[in-house]
This record gives C-alpha cells, sequence and structure tokens, in this order.
C-alpha cells in the first residue's frame, strides 16, 4: 500500500510549527485560501515555504468567499457546523482525497498543541480513514511555545495575531461571540457593516440569538473569547453544548 504524509497548513503559528517539527518526513504541504483572509496571510504562507524548504500548494474553492457561501446556502453557522466551512475549506480536502491513488494511505500533520488534546482525539475519531501526527501535542508544546518557536526562527507572525486576534482566521469569522465581533467593528468597520447585512439578508446570525446590527458596542470580552484555528475539520468537530 503506497503511504502518503500531508500537512494541512492553516498559515496559523501552531500549523507552521507543527510542520516544520515534522517536515523531514511530510511528502506534501497544502493550504488552502479564502479571499476573506487577511492580505497578510499570503505572505505568511511564502516566508513558511522559504523555512520549510519545501513547497506549499495553495488551493480554493470555487466558492472563494464566505458572504457567497452564506448566502447561497441561506446558512450561517449552528449545530452542523459553519457553512462556510464545509464548502470553502472540508469540500476542497474531500475533492483532493477522492483524486489520490487507490489504495493511498494517508497521513496528516495537525498544529493541536498540547492543551488540544480532546480536540485531537476528536479528529482521530472522525477522520478513521486516515492517520494523524500531532507534533506539538507529542512534545507538549502549548500555543505560547509555537509564538516563541516562530520568533526565534524570525518568522513574523500574521497580522492577525499582532493585531491581537488569537487566531488567523477569515476577517470576519462567523464563529466569532461578541467581543471578537466588536473588536472587528473597530479594526475592520467594512467587515463589519458587510456581515451585519449579510445576516439580514440570509435571515441568520453569527452570534446565537442576536444581529451583529443590535450588538452593542461594549458587549464581549475578546480576551475570554479563544476561538480554534479554522480549518478543514472545523465542521466534523462541531461540538453541541
Amino acid at each position: 500500500m503506497r503511504s502518503k504524509i500531508v500537512s494541512w497548513f492553516s498559515a496559523g503559528v501552531s500549523s507552521a510549527v507543527a510542520t516544520k517539527l515534522y517536515i523531514d518526513r511530510i511528502s506534501e504541504i497544502y493550504y488552502i485560501h479564502i479571499e476573506d483572509q487577511h492580505p497578510d496571510s499570503l505572505r505568511f504562507v511564502k516566508d513558511c515555504e522559504a523555512w520549510f524548504d519545501k513547497p506549499i500548494t495553495i488551493l480554493q474553492s470555487p466558492h472563494k468567499s464566505v458572504e457567497g457561501v452564506c448566502i447561497s446556502q441561506r446558512y450561517i453557522n449552528g449545530p452542523s457546523g459553519a457553512a462556510c466551512t464545509r464548502l470553502l475549506k472540508k469540500s476542497v480536502r474531500l475533492r483532493w482525497e477522492y483524486e489520490q491513488p487507490l489504495g493511498t494511505r494517508l497521513t496528516y500533520v495537525w498544529g493541536m498543541d498540547y492543551e488540544e488534546k480532546s480536540r485531537a482525539g476528536r479528529i482521530i475519531e472522525t477522520m478513521s480513514n486516515q492517520d494523524h501526527i500531532f507534533p506539538l501535542i507529542d512534545l507538549k508544546m502549548t500555543k505560547e511555545s509555537a509564538h516563541q518557536m516562530l520568533k526565534a526562527n524570525g518568522i513574523e507572525r500574521p497580522e492577525m495575531y499582532r493585531m491581537g486576534y488569537t487566531n488567523n482566521n477569515c476577517i470576519g469569522c462567523v464563529k466569532g461571540g461578541m467581543g471578537y465581533w466588536n473588536k472587528i467593528r473597530v479594526d475592520f468597520p467594512e467587515v463589519f457593516t458587510q456581515r451585519a447585512a449579510m445576516e439580514r439578508l440570509v435571515g441568520a446570525t453569527c452570534v446565537k440569538g442576536i444581529y451583529l446590527d443590535e450588538l452593542a458596542p461594549n458587549r464581549g470580552r475578546t480576551e475570554n473569547e479563544v476561538m480554534d484555528d479554522c480549518g478543514i475539520l472545523c465542521e466534523a468537530l462541531y461540538k453541541v453544548d
């Protein structure tokens, strides 16, 4: 049986460090781009490509943007996951898997850190057709230590981190809470306005129970709102309270 070790690079710090730690055994690296990513993400991808000394293949869904998907699907986010993740990321990965030679055993490298062991366990359970490697967990590395390693190697973090966000998700991630959206309101007012209009058009909300155009500017606390990096598994790993 053929085997292939693949990194699904998210353009996040933890994903970059996990890929570097396992780079000698990785066969291919893929980054799924979405138009809503901060423009600095592609700079980070190029910097990491040089750091890895191995090419990163950029893939993209024909749907391209979060707004386009949510409006066409008349759905934003809920118990079944986010429409944008399913069509902009997961479907791209599934198509790639379908195109692999018959009988290929795939192993995926992920950037979950030591504090995300439960999330890693759900990946193993949900995607049992593949094998999975978690370099940061194996080395008991936290998000903080991953950021330190990146800095020590002279790699500048994506702009979203430098602006105080906990990840490098799309600008205006539909999985964000009230504090997150009020930070977006200040940092990216045009995105906030666009997402608020999208909600009204779709008839659904990003934050459960409240439309963005009704959200008071002082609601939420961003330091307490930590979202997972948006990867191709968000839909599969969505937890219902």
